[in-house]
């Protein structure tokens, strides 16, 4: 496969915050897995730290409200962790990658530590409700995902 598209990170408007190339490695119909690298400086998050040049397999949903990027570090290839995106489902046309993203974020380590960030955000988005119980579910999905060691949290990953 390995095509060329331009991932675009929306905020919650469908307005573009953040455009990157990514590399696409598989596809079905219900979700694309791509390969890109992060292209900004050392960015702190608590319990992870993004580098530039760190390897990201990123998982986008065409039916789920979120999307998790396994990131592994650019130097030695060691995963650092998860980093799990609650958003609105993501939409494939053009070679654009589009995804709206709606603030909660859930951080996973390979020793099963995980943290939540943005949910003040969150709260103060002005979404209808039921968008706000969708990113919940999803949200929730995710945390059961984990808690279970399935795709991509199996527990051969975890340290």
């Amino acid at each position: 496969m390995n095509s060329q598209i331009r991932v675009c990170k929306c905020d919650v408007n469908g307005r573009l915050v953040w455009a990157y190339p990514g590399t696409i490695l598989e596809q079905d119909r219900d979700s694309l897995l791509l390969e890109a690298f992060f292209d900004r400086e050392r960015v702190d998050l608590g319990l992870l730290v993004l580098v530039r040049g760190d390897r990201f397999l990123e998982r986008y949903y065409f039916d789920r409200w979120y999307n998790i990027f396994a990131i592994h570090d650019g130097q030695n290839a060691e995963l650092k962790g998860w980093y799990c995106n609650v958003a609105r489902p993501a939409v494939l046309a053009g070679g654009e990658l589009r995804a709206d993203d709606l603030a909660l974020d859930l951080l996973v380590l390979p020793d099963g530590r995980m943290q939540l960030l943005d949910e003040d955000e969150f709260r103060s988005l002005g979404i209808s409700i039921d968008d706000r119980r969708a990113a919940r579910r999803g949200l929730d999905e995710l945390r059961r995902l984990i808690d279970g060691r399935q795709s991509p949290f199996e527990s051969s990953l975890f340290a």
